[in-house]
Parts: structure tokens; C-alpha cells; sequence
């Protein structure tokens, strides 16, 4: 059952987090999957966009409602998810693909044009390289 969804107004978007969907990379994490979880632990879908390893990026939430991502930073974020995060062995690991970068950059650039003001950051430590380098590109 899914619960009444929150607005989220366009200029309430302060942040644009980034997170894995923290799934092997030898097992393929379905958008059912993904969305089957945030409404069991939530009541709803957790996250506006999800990154395929294919490079396939599949919204999820309209940009006009609260996800549930990041407590405390619902209200002024946008929750964008990439397939992966942990190795065969279920070891956390940078695991996205050449196409989730480019399909993960270009994205970004285009929410970051829509909302000039969010920052990008990383909802955990695993790839902090990469963000450093796409804030300054998107910047």
C-alpha cells in the first residue's frame, strides 16, 4: 500500500543525492525490485531515478514529490539511484560500468542545469572521487 505522497517544489531542491541500490554486481537489481523495496520499508519508492548498468536511466518518482533517500534531506533533495555498489563477494566497491558513468554524468548535468543551486553529493563514501570531478564539470 502506498502512502500520500509530499510535495516537493521545485525550488525546495537544495540537493541532488547520488546512491547505489547496494546489490552485487553479478546479480542483476530490477526497477520492480527497487521499487518493491521502498514501499515495503517505506510506502512508497524511495527514489526519483534509477541508473541501469546497461546505462538505461529510469524515472521513478516525479521530481514533484518527496522520495524517502536521505532522512532529514527528503524535503530539499532529488534521490537518484545507480544499480550496484558491492563486488561478487558482496564487498562495498565502486561496481558501476562504463555506460552508468556516462548515462550517470549526463543526468546529473541535466538536473544540475534544472536546479543550478543543489549541490551533488554522494549519499555514501564509495565514490567520492568520481563526485569531486563531476562537481567541478557540472559547476
Amino acid at each position: 500500500m502506498t502512502k500520500s505522497l509530499k510535495p516537493l517544489k521545485h525550488d525546495d531542491v537544495k540537493l541532488l543525492i547520488v546512491h547505489c541500490s547496494g546489490s552485487r554486481c553479478n546479480r542483476p537489481f530490477t526497477v520492480e525490485g527497487l521499487i518493491a523495496t521502498g514501499n515495503a520499508r517505506f510506502g512508497q519508492p524511495s527514489y526519483h531515478y534509477y541508473v541501469r548498468r546497461n546505462g538505461d536511466v529510469i524515472a521513478i518518482l516525479p521530481e514533484s514529490v518527496q522520495g524517502v533517500h536521505a532522512r532529514h534531506y527528503n524535503h530539499c533533495s532529488l534521490g537518484i539511484c545507480y544499480e550496484g555498489g558491492y563486488d561478487e563477494k558482496g564487498v562495498e566497491a565502486d561496481t558501476r560500468t562504463e555506460k552508468q558513468k556516462h548515462a550517470l554524468f549526463e543526468l546529473l548535468k541535466e538536473l544540475h542545469e534544472d536546479y543550478p543551486n543543489a549541490r551533488i553529493v554522494n549519499h555514501h563514501s564509495s565514490v567520492p572521487l568520481f563526485f569531486n570531478k563531476l562537481r567541478e564539470q557540472v559547476s
